[in-house]
Order: C-alpha cells, then sequence, then structure tokens
C-alpha cells in the first residue's frame, strides 16, 4: 500500500496545532518558577472544568483514540461498559480517598502511603510508577508514530520528535499549569476530530444514519444478549465492567498522574467537580470513539474495501488521509497528536515530581534546612526521561523490538492495580501494616500474573483478581504479623475513614522547617498557601 502525501493544507494545519500548545508552555513559564507548589500544584488556581479537561485528556491516549474505534470495528460496544465505571468511583473518591489527599496537603499520591506504612512503600510505588510511566511515554510516542507513518509520507522520526520533543519542551516550560492547559486545547480537538470523522463518515454513506445503524444492528455491532454471558466469545459486560472499577481505582487514586489534577483546583469541592465533568466527558466518549468504529465498519462495507493485509490499528489516521477533505484530514492527524501529547506531557510531569518529592527532597533535604525555592532540578528529570523517551520509541520504531518493550511494560503494570489495593487499605482498614501491605501487593502482583499467563483470562478478570487479591492477602498477612509483633505508637486512625474529620500532624514534614498539623476542614482553605517554598 503506497501511503498518500498529506499536502500543504494539512501541514499547514498541523503545523499551527504544535506551535499552539508550544506557545501555552512559554506562556506559563513565568508562573511554573516559583517553586514546586507552582511547577507541580499550580499553587491551587486551576479552574474545576479544566482540571476535568485535563483528567480526561490524560487517561485518553493516542493508544486508545485509535483502539477504541478499531475494537468497535472488529468486535462491538462491550467495552463501553469500561466507561461508564467512572461513575461507579466518583462517589468513593469524593468522599473517602480525596479528604487524605487534600488532609496531608500531597504533592504526589504516595507521601500518603509513607504516613501510613512507611517510607518503604511509599518509595516503591513511587519507582513503580516512575518506571511503568517512562515505558509508557516510549509506546504512547512509538505506536501513533507506526500508524500515522504506515498510512502516509510522514518520516516516522519527524512524527516522534514533533510530538515527544514538543511535549517535553512545553512541560518542561510552563509545569503542570502549562501542562493542564494544553490538555484543555488538545481535549477539545481530540473531541472536534472525532465528530468530525463521525459527521463526514455518515455524510458519505447512501441513506446516511439510517444505513450504519441497519448495518450494525444486522451484524451485532452494538450490544447483544451474548455480551451479557460469562464464557462466551463475546465480552461479557459484567467482568468489564467490574475490571474497569478496579483500573480505574488504580488510575484515580493510585497513579500520580491523575492524582495530581486534585491538588490543583482550590478546594476538595472543586476538585469533587473535576472528576464529574472528566465523568461526563468520559461519557462523551461512548458515542463519539465507538460510533465511529460502527460508521467505518457501514463505510469500508458499502465503499471500496480496506487494502489487503491491512493493520486495523492505523483504521483512523487511514480514513482521515484517504477519505476526508485536505485541511480536515491534518485537524485529524493533530488530533490523534494532540491524544498522544497530553498522556505525555501529564506523564513527564508527573514522574519529574516523583523523583523531585518522593527521592530528593525526602532522603536529600537542603543541609541548612531552609527551603529550596528552584525548580531547575525538576525541569532536568523532564529533560532526561523524554529524551530517554524519544530514543526508546525512535529505536522501537527502528529495530520492531515492540515485544520486548511490551514485555517491560506488563511487568511493571502488573503491580498497578495491586498498589491500588494497598491504598484501599490504608484508607478502609485500621489493621494494615507495612509488612502485611508489601507482601499483599507483591502477591497480588503474582496471582494477576498467574491469571494472565496460565488462565487465559481477560484483562479484566485480571484487575479484578489482582486488587481483591492484594486487598485479600494483604489484610491476612497484616493480622499474622500484627500478631506478632509489638504494635507502635503511631496513630494511624486520622489516616482512615474512622478519623477522616481528626486533625493530623505528619511525621515527614512537606516544608524543611516544621511540620504543619491540618485538619480535612481546613485543607482546602490552605492548599494554596501551605508548601509554596517546599522545593
Amino acid at each position: 500500500m503506497d501511503a498518500p502525501g498529506l499536502g500543504g493544507l494539512n501541514w499547514a494545519v498541523i503545523i499551527i496545532y504544535l506551535v499552539a500548545t508550544l506557545g501555552i508552555g512559554v506562556w506559563f513559564t513565568r508562573r511554573a518558577s516559583g517553586g514546586t507548589d507552582a511547577f507541580f500544584k499550580a499553587n491551587g488556581r486551576i479552574p474545576a472544568w479544566a482540571a476535568g479537561f485535563s483528567i480526561y485528556a490524560t487517561t485518553l491516549s493516542a493508544i486508545t483514540y485509535m483502539s477504541t474505534p478499531e475494537q468497535a470495528f472488529l468486535t462491538d460496544w462491550s467495552y463501553a461498559a469500561g466507561n461508564i465505571a467512572i461513575f461507579a468511583i466518583v462517589p468513593l473518591l469524593v468522599i473517602f480517598y480525596i479528604p487524605f489527599f487534600r488532609k496531608l496537603d500531597v504533592t504526589t499520591a504516595y507521601e500518603y502511603l509513607e504516613e501510613r506504612f512507611g517510607p518503604s512503600i511509599r518509595v516503591l510505588g513511587s519507582v513503580l510508577f516512575v518506571l511503568f510511566h517512562i515505558g509508557r511515554v516510549a509506546i504512547v510516542i512509538y505506536l501513533p508514530t507506526l500508524a500515522i507513518s504506515s498510512v502516509t509520507d510522514i518520516n516516522p522520526a519527524l512524527v516522534a520528535g514533533a510530538v515527544g520533543v514538543l511535549s517535553v519542551v512545553y512541560t518542561f516550560l510552563g509545569g503542570i499549569e502549562g501542562v493542564i492547559w494544553s490538555d484543555v486545547v488538545q481535549g477539545i480537538i481530540l473531541l472536534v476530530g472525532a465528530g468530525v470523522i463521525l459527521v463526514f463518515g455518515i455524510a458519505a454513506l447512501d441513506g446516511g444514519l439510517a444505513t450504519v445503524v441497519s448495518d450494525a444492528a444486522a451484524d451485532d455491532k452494538f450490544i447483544s444478549a451474548n455480551n451479557w454471558k460469562f464464557g462466551g466469545a463475546a465480552a461479557a459486560i459484567p467482568i468489564v465492567f467490574l475490571g474497569s472499577v478496579f483500573n480505574n481505582l488504580h488510575q484515580y487514586t493510585a497513579s500520580q498522574d491523575v492524582v495530581q489534577r486534585y491538588q490543583t483546583t482550590d478546594s476538595p469541592k472543586s476538585t469533587a467537580r473535576s472528576l464529574i465533568v472528566n465523568g461526563f466527558l468520559a461519557l462523551l466518549t461512548i458515542p463519539l470513539f465507538y460510533g465511529i468504529g460502527t460508521v467505518l465498519y457501514s463505510f469500508y462495507q458499502h465503499s471500496e474495501a480496506l487494502p489487503e493485509g491491512f493493520n486495523t490499528s492505523a483504521l483512523v489516521p487511514y480514513f482521515a488521509v484517504t477519505a476526508l477533505p485536505a485541511g480536515v484530514s491534518g485537524l485529524l492527524i493533530a488530533a490523534i497528536f494532540a491524544a498522544a501529547q497530553s498522556t505525555i506531557s501529564s506523564s513527564l510531569n508527573s514522574i519529574s515530581a516523583c523523583v523531585t518529592v518522593d527521592i530528593r527532597d525526602r532522603f536529600f533535604p537542603p543541609k541548612d534546612g531552609l527551603p529550596r525555592t528552584g525548580v531547575g532540578f525538576s525541569r532536568a528529570v523532564i529533560i532526561v526521561v523524554g529524551i530517554l523517551s524519544v530514543s526508546v520509541a525512535l529505536y522501537l520504531a527502528a529495530t520492531d523490538q515492540a515485544q520486548t518493550w511490551d514485555l517491560f511494560l506488563s511487568i511493571t503494570g502488573l503491580f498497578g492495580v495491586p498498589l491500588a489495593g494497598v491504598f484501599a487499605l490504608g484508607i478502609f482498614t485500621k489493621r494494615a501494616n507495612t509488612a502485611g501491605v508489601l507482601g499483599g501487593l507483591i502477591l497480588g502482583a503474582g496471582l494477576a500474573w498467574i491469571v494472565q499467563e496460565q488462565a487465559g483470562l481477560t484483562p479484566f478478570a485480571v484487575s479484578t483478581v489482582a486488587f481483591i487479591g492484594a486487598m485479600v492477602l494483604g489484610y491476612l498477612l497484616s493480622l499474622l504479623t500484627g500478631l506478632l509483633r509489638a504494635r507502635g505508637d503511631h496513630d494511624v486512625l486520622p489516616l482512615t475513614i474512622y478519623g477522616k474529620r481528626d486533625d493530623y500532624t505528619r511525621r515527614v514534614p512537606t516544608k524543611p522547617a516544621e511540620p504543619v498539623a491540618m485538619s480535612a476542614s481546613a485543607s482546602g482553605n490552605n492548599s494554596d498557601k501551605q508548601g509554596n517554598d517546599h522545593d
């Protein structure tokens, strides 16, 4: 299959988009230079709706942008149950999780783990996040690069450079505030892009939407009775939903790239509103992205067929460059870039937060006891991780070694959902202890690997087993190890739901000078005042 050229108008649209995202980073450079509170938490000045847009854009990568329509094209809409799962956990997040992150005024999610279980669990959680997201950034650069270069004449190195290097630059310059406002722009572009595909795809068919619905109904492309059965060929909706609940618990409670957004708003109520905005955007994803797959299925039933041996992962960019007018197809390529960059920039800033706060500031505080005021180290981390990730992506594109990298991602990713189980044990139980949750984390990951490799269960079933396994085994091991040694003098009650409203003085101070006692009710008012100089 000869790759078509993009043409001058499409290139102009893509370049305008890339320059605009770079401009956002430049605009917020001065604000991001006011210490790590500004660089990582925006001093709590992000509006709730923008934070919600950012969470949405962060969780929807370019891989999702292309794979969700592919899923609907090849099978049906059953995986859409996963998009609804976010509403099942929003009440849990608002009532039980966010109050603790706000009470402690954390920069990273893993600061809670130290207060509850000690430094070893904090460092383990932080390092696992860093390793996984270094790999994830490389994959988020590599897969869209592969898909776009397979259906256009764009050089793969140019795609990887445009997506990766520019993400590094505007993340380096603008900090989390630049990242979030870039996410807003990118989120709008990717939603508009999806809408454009739907409109043009339906308009190109004789009979329009009626033809799409007729084809989809005839070939079971929506939801059928088989989707509610366990063990059948079709995806079982209850398993998809339950597994997605646990996957979302990982993303929204134990993954720094999302948790970091909770501290960028001015109060817990604003954080709750941001999650509601994100939830409605996740609902909008269902008709948009699953709709694209169904529309394209009908389109290629009635127009010329896809090339023989076509890789359906490139379905969306292929349709964009072969069926859409000049300029519009450039917008679609820009939308794929936007989906990739929103994920990359969020990961880069969050990795930098983990390395800066969980490693450097925790174990190498200033010798003179004075707070650090610069963000040079944090920006240096972004550059190093960005160069590493772009290099890996280019290496994968040149050598076709993606399977090896997928193995790395699968190994580190196995700990993600069990780590969410550790957070749940810390918040919902008083008896969970360090030894118990560490054992539960390891055994939960091991159990996930066994059922994934040996039982051949779906990823959603694996997530369910991983979370429940880590929680149950972690709790039982905590009971056992609690009987074998004396209880420590550290009062964990304020860090659990049983003492959610109790004051708590951090064992590890947020500022080098002195610890600060905070209450849940006061955290919203003080979150943008405390720690402004803790770097």
